[in-house]
């Protein structure tokens, strides 16, 4: 289509060069201290994302509302450590990221010395934001990262913002209350608008307006955007084809679109059926689980099997589809296609502030290969993609395979969301609520707390150990998915008739398909990347960490003591 052509014609994008931000860098040239705000507010809608972050979604203690979100943010490095990590990989990465912002500031037709300058400037004012910036393990705190007060009392944190007029600027009208994430962060920020003159934030507010588009513009900005981002910071060679490129940029802004024609001509038939039994026969082993539990109490069982009873399964693809037809793209700039493109995206979600909460709605398109638990929905959404498993394109493989790659790392790993550090915390109708007994309560912390240890213990590079703390909610989730998997595969007639295939039994096979999902290869740069900055484990961990705490792993393959993944019985971790 339109979108794709324009991301195509590489003669135009050249042509054009800085034409598409022209308009958008004259508007930040404008600003005064008066404006500054809702020049914040205006490029957040096109998808840049200076100074915090914002966003409407379902409050944590009343799910049945929307509500305004405010969070940290700002930041041109992946995460606050890079600021301040004083290893010598990230001390150099600090030093390479002047270097860019200098570099991008010079395609903003700027001089060397002025350059040198803006990047020095966009360094300290990034700095100031990342110090008040909470790490990546204290945001996993649900409860300590939910403020909610009314818009008076943030105005008393950032009194330079007037926040009725900067929320209406991002879209929302009458909100007398906002839940901010991480209240100083907004004390900061006041502190740093006071302390960066308004020709410094300008030239910050330039380095965001770039930063979001420089793929989208000439081959310049895009080789200098992917030289730093790409091959500095995840080891990555070479880029991808073009049209490979633009295909991503394709699906993840019109993806709605694009789902409607996947499911209609690639998606097999019976797909819809075949996951949600799959996913009736984990919900039920994970019942039987929960019953036999010998640490926990009847009580607490009772409301752990009400929840689990009521967790939605979305399979598939959606019922309804989101109507785009007001997004007007054209074939004559694809960077202002973005850009048109994110303002949709913003706008939808604003609008649904002061609404009904629209529990049918998907986050995820059906051609995505990945899954979510939702805790204010209670629900997890499998799309129709992870039916298709590698080397098995357009047929089913054994129940081995497939339950191991979608019993467990998809289906049970969703559902132990909905029970790990974090999903723990929410009741069965989404609200961030207490239902457990004290004594439930802290026997599962103690169990939690040996996952952390466990995954804190692995090496991933030279001296660089797993973040176990930022982890342990999907280490949680992979451990519970792995297990919940295997047992609802103990009742297929494969297992029961012990069918070899292969020369593997069903054992082998099953964890073999687990394995399935995990099939990546990762530079020592994006490795790196990765425990810095997300809460998930390298592929290799996700492996290794879960199944060496089963037995039947052990039994599977013959492992034994003096094996390299044996652990004794006493080091095991069981949870669910």
């Amino acid at each position: 289509g339109d979108f794709y052509f324009s991301g195509m014609d590489t003669a135009s994008i050249e042509t054009a060069g800085l034409t598409p931000l022209r308009g958008e860098l004259a508007g930040i040239d404008s600003v005064n201290l008066q404006s500054l705000a809702a020049e914040i507010a205006h490029l957040q809608r096109i998808g840049a994302s200076p100074a915090f972050t914002f966003y409407v979604a379902q409050d944590d203690k009343q799910s049945e509302k929307y509500a305004v979100m405010l969070a940290q943010g700002g930041l041109g490095l992946p995460d606050r450590d890079y600021y301040f990590n004083a290893d010598a990989k990230t001390a150099n990465i600090r030093g390479e990221y002047v270097k860019h912002l200098a570099a991008m500031f010079k395609l903003l037709e700027q001089d060397e010395a002025a350059a040198a300058k803006s990047a020095a400037t966009v360094m300290k004012l990034e700095t100031d934001l990342a110090k008040a910036s909470r790490k990546l393990e204290a945001l996993r705190d649900p409860q300590k990262n939910y403020n909610k007060m009314a818009v008076s009392g943030l105005n008393k944190l950032t009194p330079s913002i007037s926040w009725k007029a900067t929320l209406e600027n991002l879209g929302v009208t009458n909100a007398d209350t906002v839940i901010v994430g991480q209240p100083e962060f907004f004390t900061a920020l006041e502190k740093s608008l006071k302390t960066f003159s308004i020709e410094e934030w300008k030239t910050y507010l330039r380095w965001t307006l770039v930063n979001a588009y420089a793929e989208n513009l000439s081959r310049a900005f895009d080789k200098q955007n992917f030289y730093f981002y790409s091959t500095l910071l995840s080891g990555v060679k070479e880029q991808r084809p073009r049209w490979t490129r633009v295909v991503s940029q394709t699906d993840g802004q019109l993806g709605e679109l694009i789902g409607q024609v996947y499911v209609g001509e690639y998606v097999p038939k019976g797909t819809k059926e075949k996951l949600a039994e799959i996913g009736a026969n984990i919900r039920e082993v994970y019942a039987e689980r929960i019953r036999s539990l010998e640490w926990m109490s009847d009580s607490t069982k009772a409301k752990a099997l009400n929840k689990l009873g009521k967790i939605v399964m979305k399979v598939g693809y959606p019922d309804k589809w989101k109507d785009m037809s007001a997004l007007e793209i054209s074939r004559t700039s694809y960077a202002q296609n973005v850009m048109r493109a994110n303002a949709w995206s913003h706008d939808y979600m604003t609008a649904k502030f002061g609404k009904p909460v629209d529990r049918t709605e998907w986050g995820m398109y059906p051609q995505t290969y990945n899954a979510y638990y939702n805790p204010s929905n209670n629900e997890i959404v499998v799309p129709a993609s992870n039916i298709i498993v590698p080397g098995y394109e357009g047929r089913l493989p054994d129940d081995a395979i497939l339950y191991g790659i979608i019993g467990g790392s998809t289906f049970g790993h969703e559902i132990t969301h909905g029970f790990d550090d974090q999903g723990s915390q929410y009741d069965d109708k989404g609200n961030l609520s207490n239902w457990w007994t004290l004594e439930d309560s802290l026997k599962f912390r103690g169990k939690t707390k040996r996952i952390v240890e466990q995954f804190t213990r692995y090496t991933v590079l030279d001296s660089l150990h797993l973040n176990g703390d930022a982890t342990q909610g999907e280490n949680i989730a992979d451990l519970g998915g792995v297990v919940m998997g295997y047992e609802a595969f103990k009742k297929t007639k494969q297992w029961k008739e012990h069918q070899i295939i292969g020369g593997l039994t069903p054992d082998q096979r099953y964890f073999l398909g687990y394995a399935y999902a995990w099939m990546i290869n990762m530079r020592p740069e994006s490795l790196t990347r990765q425990v810095m900055t997300d809460v998930h484990s390298p592929a290799p961990f996700r492996v290794i960490g879960p199944v060496s705490n089963m037995p039947e792993f052990y039994t599977a393959f013959g492992i034994k003591e003096g094996d390299a993944m044996w652990r004794p019985d006493s080091a095991r971790v069981k949870i669910w």
